[in-house]
């Protein structure tokens, strides 16, 4: 009678798979390149060094706008034109809404408690609605405007004194350098109100040194591929060693985060806190002490410490619907309003102040490096004149 009975599943199990079988092949699939091997999929013509923007643009001018790939066990649907990523972001917003766990989200960030990373539920929406409401409304970037104004006052006049000091007239500077010692005092003074020379970044081991470096290689391990991502179980091999990097990178950050929310936790029972327009993100996360030693304001230390780690991918980049940098529809950046006060503030002011030319006049260097944010493979170095004197700027 047992055995009969298991005769009889085994003969539903293979009656179910042939029709899921023969029901899909009933459905209009998308193109997928015939190159797949076996439990890899296409991953062996994804690891190249070119960015993988450019091998699935490639694919996509030879097999449509619309294909299917395979990545280890996942079947993945890449959407290579810009019109067809609008409506995925507009009338098909919710039912994409959602992400997948990535081993960058895992070790790095919570466990995906990242809400550029969780997957769309109650707790994403809660989260967005923090950052959304508390910290990046028009009324706190307002108030925070003077950290901008006086961040990009001291880039241009610091700018203008090397440029009219240099022995080579006009000067020749490391334009991405520069950009990005500017766009980590803007983050880290309306974040946690601090802000570093430019050449205490540069001082080994000291604290912005090793924030700027753990944010760097975040963000570098948050773009590259990670073998564990399309084959789960073979995370403990960990060969490329970017699991144990991004775990180390995360206790990193951990560290420097740490700290200063013990310093703000400080200040506030010292009683040196400031006016509002002085309050940071950080002190509007904890503005109200429960009466619990480990919670602020009904969170724990740690909430506090993931929270802050939002915010540390900020792009300050435009926006045109046919680049969506920030993204659209429901997982947008809800950082779009600051970034282009910064990018256009900044632009403004350096467009405004100095005659730039390439150096040598040769074509500006636009090759890609690797990371999520896709930085260039090569600083952008510029040659730069003031237009006016230093009393002027």
């Amino acid at each position: 009678m047992i055995l009969e009975a298991l005769v009889l599943l085994v003969l539903y199990g293979f009656w179910k798979i042939l029709a899921r079988n023969s029901e899909s092949k009933k459905l209009t699939r998308a193109p997928e390149p015939p190159w797949a091997w076996p439990l890899f999929g296409h991953l062996p013509s994804l690891l190249s060094s070119e960015p993988a923007c450019k091998t699935l643009g490639a694919i996509a001018d030879k097999y449509g706008p619309i294909y299917s790939l395979k990545f280890g066990i996942h079947r993945t649907l890449v959407v290579s034109s810009w019109e067809t990523v609008r409506d995925c972001l507009s009338t098909n917003d919710r039912v994409l809404a959602t992400r997948a766990s990535i081993a960058a989200g895992k070790h790095m960030f919570y466990n995906n408690a990242a809400f550029s990373l969780a997957p769309y539920g109650q707790y994403w929406r809660d989260v967005r609605k923090m950052s959304t409401l508390q910290l990046l409304s028009n009324y706190r970037l307002d108030m925070l405007r003077h950290v901008r104004v006086s961040e990009v006052d001291t880039f241009i006049k610091g700018l203008h004194s090397f440029a009219a000091g240099s022995v080579d007239y006009p000067a020749k500077v490391n334009i991405s350098k520069l950009l990005e010692s500017l766009t980590f005092n803007i983050s880290l003074r309306t974040i946690v109100g601090k802000r570093y020379r430019s050449s205490t970044y540069d001082k080994e081991n000291s604290e912005p040194w090793r924030y700027k470096k753990a944010i760097k290689k975040a963000l570098y391990l948050s773009g590259i591929f990670v073998i564990s991502d399309a084959i789960p179980w073979l995370e403990w091999l960990d060969y490329q060693g970017h699991v144990s990097a991004m775990k180390k990178t995360a206790k990193e950050l951990d560290a420097v985060i740490a700290n200063w929310l013990e310093e703000h936790l400080k200040k506030r029972t010292d009683g040196e806190l400031g006016s509002e327009s002085e309050s940071d993100f950080m002190d509007v996360m904890i503005s109200n002490l429960a009466e619990g030693p480990d919670q602020i304001s009904g969170y724990s230390r740690d909430v506090i410490i993931k929270a802050t780690a939002l915010f540390h991918k900020l792009n300050l980049w435009g926006q045109n619907m046919k680049f969506i940098p920030f993204s659209s529809g429901r997982r947008s950046c809800p950082a779009i309003n600051l970034g282009l006060l910064v990018v256009h503030l900044t632009l403004a002011r350096i467009l405004q102040g100095f005659d730039l030319t390439t150096v040598a006049g040769l074509p500006v260097d636009m090759v890609e490096g690797p990371g999520i944010a896709l930085p260039k493979e090569n600083p952008l170095e510029a040659v730069i004149k003031p237009r006016l004197g230093l009393e002027l700027y």
